[in-house]
């Protein structure tokens, strides 16, 4: 039997009532990916766990089982940002689902986890959540072996130019001609060469940005809904809509 891991950097992404006093709580864990452990006792209205164990917090947890669900045997609460405004609150939500939907279990992805550290703290600090959600999607979706350049066609594997148009193919990124997997049409040059540079200033990189990331989100997707997309009707219409 494998012994108890220890002292693991980890958020909360969801949880939810098990059994009478118990929760189920799905974590992100630095060196685990995503976990899943039971915290016996935590929805007890004594327990000091239904407080710690919230989303965005940054913890150091133990645990211990075999299988795929552990059991949660410590918690330290660690200092960090809080995503009191609510344009932010609900982004960090749809981070967070997008890793409990499809992030594979027991896959560790360091670079991810520490781009998820870092998006939260930005989503404390800005009211402009479009930058921060897109460079996250990217980051999600390079831990999943769908990075793209987006000054390369990889069809023809010539440098993307100002002044054409490209396509998107979830599977091979930005192409010059059409393919059975092309789901957009007519992308300018000269805004993907914006993207290229990381430029998200303009509102013609800011929504071409959202429709390739949109697309290739629903393809990881396979179909599954993101509820975490319906807040974002209610907040401003879909102005920051992920």
């Amino acid at each position: 039997m494998k012994g108890p891991e220890l002292q693991e950097p980890a958020y909360v992404l969801h949880r939810r009532p098990w059994r009478e006093t118990s929760l189920m709580v799905d974590l992100f864990s630095l060196n685990h990916g995503r976990m899943t452990v039971i915290a016996r006792g935590a929805n007890s209205a004594k327990s000091p766990l239904k407080a710690q164990l919230q989303p965005f917090q940054p913890l150091i947890v133990d645990w211990a089982g075999r299988g795929d669900l552990k059991t949660l045997t410590q918690v330290d609460v660690r200092t960090g940002p809080t995503l009191s405004r609510t344009v932010s609150l609900y982004s960090g939500l749809y981070l967070n689902e997008l890793l409990q939907r499809v992030l594979p279990a027991a896959d560790p992805h360091p670079t991810l986890f520490a781009a998820y550290i870092d998006a939260i703290r930005q989503l404390s600090d800005t009211m402009d959540v479009e930058p921060v959600l897109r460079r996250f999607e990217r980051a999600f979706a390079a831990a999943l072996g769908f990075d793209f350049a987006w000054d390369l066609a990889t069809d023809s594997g010539q440098s993307v130019e100002p002044g054409r148009e490209y396509c998107y193919d979830p599977e091979q990124g930005i192409v010059f001609g059409l393919s059975p997997g092309v789901r957009l049409r007519n992308l300018p040059g000269d805004v993907l060469l914006d993207l290229a540079r990381d430029d998200l200033q303009s509102d013609s990189a800011r929504r071409l940005a959202k429709r390739v990331m949109r697309v290739l989100i629903d393809y990881l997707l396979q179909g599954r809904p993101l509820n975490s997309r319906s807040l974002f009707t209610h907040l401003r219409g879909e102005s920051h809509e992920s």
